[in-house]
């Protein structure tokens, strides 16, 4: 089983940077999941599915997968294409455009 060493992106509900500077090892799916008959749950009998490993930097993260014999595979962090606009600026007078509805 391959586990994943990748830096987390924040999420679309977060405007702040809470908890993408920490890497993170965690593990691919060994077996699907299934939707359970009676409740409609989805489960796994796949238990690694639920370990998620923190990290301050990179190289502690590839450390522990070699020294406890893990395979990892790296993916490394994107860079934001997007500059931070903040509500304010939708008001500011070196606004670009005419504010229409």
């Amino acid at each position: 089983m391959t586990a994943r060493i990748y830096k987390p992106a924040k999420t679309a509900m977060q405007s702040g940077h809470a908890k993408t500077h920490e890497w993170v090892l965690d593990y691919e799916p060994e077996e699907p999941r299934v939707v359970e008959s009676l409740m409609g749950w989805t489960t796994s009998g796949d238990m690694k599915s639920q370990i998620k490993l923190r990290f301050g930097t990179k190289e502690e993260a590839v450390a522990y997968a070699e020294r406890n014999g893990i395979p990892y595979e790296v993916q490394e962090a994107k860079p934001a294409l997007r500059r931070g606009m903040s509500y304010a600026d939708n008001f500011s007078f070196s606004r670009c455009g005419s504010w229409t509805h």
